[in-house]
């Protein structure tokens, strides 16, 4: 499920409904708005919502988007990666493949300050 109610934009279904966002997939926590903050402020001037799936997203970055989000200033909605360790990443590579996107991966020297739109 999403990580905050803030995130419902269907009220009465209690649902988060975006349509065609971008799709940011991260193998890591992501805690630290910075790294967040290239992205989001590329993703605000396209207009189009953003769907983040990490393996967990908390502190000043959680409460930046949903400042952002209730604003209306960029639609957004994060959830937490299905599975567990290996499974996890593996379950995120799947995501990847199915919506033409790149997990953003420490392991592979991928840094979350550095993705762009294209790897989204």
């Amino acid at each position: 499920g999403y990580l905050s109610p803030y995130f419902i934009n269907k009220p009465d279904t209690g649902i988060v409904e975006l349509e065609n966002p971008y799709i940011l997939m991260a193998d890591k926590k992501i805690s630290n708005v910075r790294e967040l903050l290239p992205l989001l402020e590329s993703v605000a001037k396209s207009s189009k919502p953003l769907l983040i799936i990490s393996e967990d997203l908390e502190g000043e970055a959680l409460a930046t988007l949903v400042v952002n989000s209730m604003r209306g200033i960029v639609k957004v909605a994060a959830v937490k990666a299905p599975g567990f360790g290996d499974r996890r990443k593996a379950m995120l590579q799947d995501i990847s493949i199915l919506t033409s996107g790149s997990v953003i991966s420490e392991e592979l020297a991928m840094e979350l300050e550095k993705a762009t739109l294209e790897d989204l």
